[in-house]
């Protein structure tokens, strides 16, 4: 999986002679290998360099490009500089998203070119995703799911958050994926209340929702995903709030679709939330954008009149969390086409008493 030729043809509407990439979300965008390199793509050709711990791999999976090995007396930026006077490159982009102002520094002076800040031609690219980018999604939402119906079958009273976390993780991990996108979130009764909970040792209780949020990497691509289950016959405010938090949930996904600003997505959940009175105990935004980075743009929330592309992949998680008393969250993962959006999250939304 690259995309050199998507940037290169980029590269004009930038005004870039190319495009310098360092990251690591970058890298495995552009050439679908990570080998802490450093690459550059041009219209006339593509450099990437990378040192004695990745050459041979490189060498056997990536395509498209001359690949480097660089020495302790020619590292990267000697190479990348041989490569830009030979092409006679006079504006290089660079991911200003990612580059310290230290990095920067040294670039500029070691590169024979004016450095320019180029950031929205990757996250563009990268905010639609490709058929086989979606299927590298859809798998890792398939193993998040099974983890999901594997551990309902483990959660019990006694247990603490960081051993549900742990059997998460390992749930993923032994279904196929790489690693877990982000590190899990498990939050039992008044702990639900705080939407990044750290699962800790506080232990599983009759009465008690537990909001768990987790996913998995599949060939570098995340899933994500939340779902919050009772342990024991909810109270009957606990049931509504939940109910509350799913129609929420099912008017953002009704309002989804390309072309379609990110605060318009959001404006349709949030409203029925605050219809219910609920309105300052829902604190974050709908949802994000999603694929190598669990993170990015462009968002579904109040403040962003971007609109969202055709092939976007974004999270559906609206929630009500009231302090010290308990929260609820219900994410999905939808993808945005024609003139609305698939929901590829397979368990089940309605409340699971256990």
């Amino acid at each position: 999986m690259n995309h050199l030729t998507e940037i290169a043809q980029k590269l004009p509407e930038y005004g870039l002679d190319a495009m310098l990439i360092a990251s690591a979300p970058g890298e495995r965008y552009a050439i679908g290998f990570h080998g802490e390199g450093l690459l550059l793509v041009s219209r006339s050709g593509v450099h990437y360099s990378t040192d004695g711990r990745y050459i041979e791999a490189a060498r056997t999976q990536i395509s498209g490009a001359a690949i480097a090995l660089i020495s302790p007396s020619r590292g990267h930026l000697a190479l990348a500089g041989d490569f830009i006077r030979a092409n006679r490159l006079e504006k290089v982009g660079f991911e200003s998203g990612y580059l310290s102002v230290d990095a920067l520094e040294r670039y500029q002076k070691a590169l024979p070119c004016q450095l320019v800040p180029a950031q929205g031609l990757l996250s563009g690219l990268r905010a639609s995703k490709d058929p086989e980018e979606l299927h590298a999604i859809r798998q890792a939402q398939k193993i998040t799911d099974l983890a999901f119906k594997e551990v309902l079958n483990f959660i019990r009273p006694g247990l603490t958050e960081q051993e549900v976390a742990a059997r998460l993780v390992y749930e993923m991990l032994r279904r196929g994926g790489e690693r877990v996108s982000f590190d899990p979130i498990v939050a039992a009764g008044p702990n639900g209340s705080k939407p990044h909970a750290v699962p800790g040792q506080t232990t599983l209780e009759a009465g008690m929702f537990i909001t768990m949020d987790f996913g998995c990497m599949w060939n570098g691509y995340c899933s994500d995903m939340t779902r919050t289950v009772a342990l024991g016959q909810p109270t009957q405010e606990m049931e509504q709030v939940y109910d509350i938090v799913l129609q929420a949930q099912q008017a953002g996904i009704a309002a989804a679709r390309p072309g379609v600003a990110g605060r318009e997505v959001d404006a349709a959940a949030r409203a029925v939330i605050e219809k219910a009175g609920y309105g300052p105990y829902f604190s974050h935004s709908f949802g994000h954008s999603l694929g190598l980075e669990i993170h990015e743009q462009p968002c579904a929330a109040a403040t962003v009149d971007t609109l969202l592309p055709d092939g976007a992949v974004i999270s559906a998680e609206p929630g009500i969390y009231l302090p010290g008393r308990f929260g609820v969250r219900i994410e999905d993962l939808l993808i945005l086409h024609g003139d609305g959006c698939e929901d590829i999250t397979a368990s089940p939304k309605h409340l699971i008493v256990l």
